[in-house]
C-alpha cells in the first residue's frame, strides 16, 4: 500500500509538472477560441439582421415605388384611352359628316342630270312634232304645257 501510494504521488506531480499544466492552458485556450467564435457569431448575426432589415425596407421601397409607376403608369393609360376615344369619335363624326355631304351633293347632281336628260327628251319629242305638225296649235300647247310643268334643274 505503501508502494501504491508513493507511486501515485510521484505520477501526480510527474502529470502536474508535465501534463496538467499544458492540458489545463490548452483547454483555457480552446475555451477563449470558443468564446471568441461566439462572440464573433452573435455579432455577425446581428450584422446580418441589421441587413436583412435594412434590404426589406429597401425592397418595401422599392415595391412601394413600383405601385406608385403602376399607378401613373395606369392614370395615363386612361387618359390616352379617353384622348383617343374621344379623336375617333370626332373623326367618325367628321367623316360621317363628308358621306352626307358627299351623299347630298351627288343626289343633287344626279337630279339635276336626270331633269336635264327629260328637257333634252321633251325638246326631242316637241321638235318632232313641231316639225311634222307645224301648224297643229293643240300639239304646241301640248308641248309647251309639258315644258312649263318641268321644273327648273338646280340644287334643293
Amino acid at each position: 500500500m505503501f508502494w501504491t501510494l508513493l507511486i501515485f504521488v510521484v505520477l501526480l506531480i510527474v502529470l502536474s509538472r508535465f501534463a496538467f499544466k499544458p492540458l489545463v492552458a490548452a483547454v483555457e485556450a480552446r475555451e477563449a477560441s470558443l468564446e471568441a467564435a461566439i462572440t464573433k457569431a452573435a455579432q455577425d448575426r446581428d450584422a446580418a439582421a441589421r441587413l436583412l432589415a435594412e434590404q426589406q425596407a429597401q425592397l418595401e421601397a422599392a415595391r412601394a415605388e413600383a405601385q406608385k409607376y403602376i399607378a401613373d403608369s395606369r392614370v395615363t393609360a386612361e387618359k390616352l384611352k379617353t384622348s383617343m376615344l374621344e379623336e375617333t369619335r370626332a373623326q367618325q363624326q367628321e367623316m360621317l359628316e363628308r358621306a352626307r355631304r358627299d351623299l347630298e351633293n351627288e343626289k343633287v347632281r344626279a337630279i339635276a342630270e336626270l331633269r336635264r336628260e327629260a328637257v333634252d327628251l321633251a325638246l326631242a319629242g316637241a321638235g318632232k312634232l313641231i316639225a311634222k305638225n307645224l301648224d297643229d296649235a293643240a300639239n304646241r300647247k301640248l308641248v309647251e304645257d309639258f315644258l312649263a310643268s318641268i321644273p327648273a334643274a338646280g340644287p334643293r
